[in-house]
């Protein structure tokens, strides 16, 4: 039984998570970690919905553009700082708030990562070499014949985490998804979750109208600043890539914005998926009043405190 309670808002992406928290933190007189992977970095703003100059200062946000594209930064990092801001937070607070939709950053934070053995580092760099040279299919080909299982669940257009499933496969002889045990780690606070959701098309249309606000915002030339730098992990996401392939001469650009509003809707169908898993998840209309969620939280800080 503890008195520290972590709130974490989740959905997919533009469903209103960033309002939300913020809404929720005012109330609770607290502070928001994000827990959104794309916003840690600093050369990445408008592609990745970082919120705005005034919703950053309505509530302290911790996680938001700390790091550049240029230095590794795994989830492992995240949830060491993480944890660590969490302490100092709750020496003062006795509630936090934790927004964001990269489901396994949240799980991170809330229950804990799975243990990997550890692999020689010559099986990523020979992985890294061949999505060089053959592109990523090759991958995701590979992963489907050595885990189905991992190959039915991870976003097979992020290399990264590509990569990462296939060394541990090549380097311990067994499926990635054996190591997933999936047992949570006792944290020194309690979790409540927060879902919100919508029809599919309330979803779709919220997606589509973000994007081309995106645009508007000078979303394509923000990708033009970071084409050079392509191959980096952070920029193996969603509105990047789409736009590097118009710089290339691939594609046409109204093409381009089509592929990136078709690929946020996968991004966040997967998003659901990960999400509804979790049973304990307390799932809300995404336009409900905020007044109904702070009670039903309330109830649920009595009734594990009960």
């Amino acid at each position: 039984m503890t008195d520290k309670f972590l709130i974490s808002v989740v959905g997919p992406t533009a469903i209103g998570k960033t309002k939300m928290a913020i809404a929720l933190a005012q109330y609770f007189n607290t502070e928001i970690i994000s827990a959104d992977s794309r916003q840690f970095y600093k050369e990445m703003q408008i592609g990745t919905a970082v919120p705005s100059i005034e919703e950053l200062n309505a509530v302290p946000h911790h996680f938001i553009q700390f790091k550049s594209i240029f230095k590794p930064y795994s989830v492992g990092d995240f949830e060491q700082d993480a944890l660590s801001r969490l302490e100092r937070l709750f020496a003062e607070k006795n509630t936090a708030l934790l927004a964001g939709g990269s489901g396994l950053y949240v799980s991170a934070i809330t229950k804990g990562l799975d243990k990997f053995p550890k692999v020689a580092p010559e099986v990523r760099k020979e992985l890294n070499q061949r999505l060089e040279v053959e592109g990523i299919e090759s991958l995701q080909k590979q992963l489907g014949r050595l885990d189905p299982i991992h190959y039915g669940k991870v976003d097979l257009e992020n290399p990264h985490r590509l990569v990462r499933a296939l060394e541990i496969c090549l380097g311990t002889g067994k499926p990635y998804s054996s190591f997933l045990k999936g047992k949570s780690q006792k944290r020194f606070f309690s979790s409540i979750t927060v879902g919100l959701e919508a029809d599919r098309k309330v979803i779709y249309d919220r997606i589509d109208k973000r994007v081309d606000s995106m645009m508007e915002e000078g979303l394509l030339e923000e990708a033009r600043s970071l084409h050079r730098y392509k191959r980096e992990n952070a920029l193996q996401t969603v509105g990047y890539k789409e736009l590097f392939n118009y710089f290339e001469g691939i594609w046409e650009l109204d093409f381009a914005i089509s592929e990136i509003k078709k690929n946020t809707r996968r991004f966040a169908k997967r998003q659901l998926t990960w999400f509804r898993k979790d049973e304990s998840i307390l799932w809300f209309p995404y336009d409900c009043d905020v007044h109904q969620v702070v009670e039903s939280i309330k109830d649920k800080m009595k009734s594990d405190n009960g």
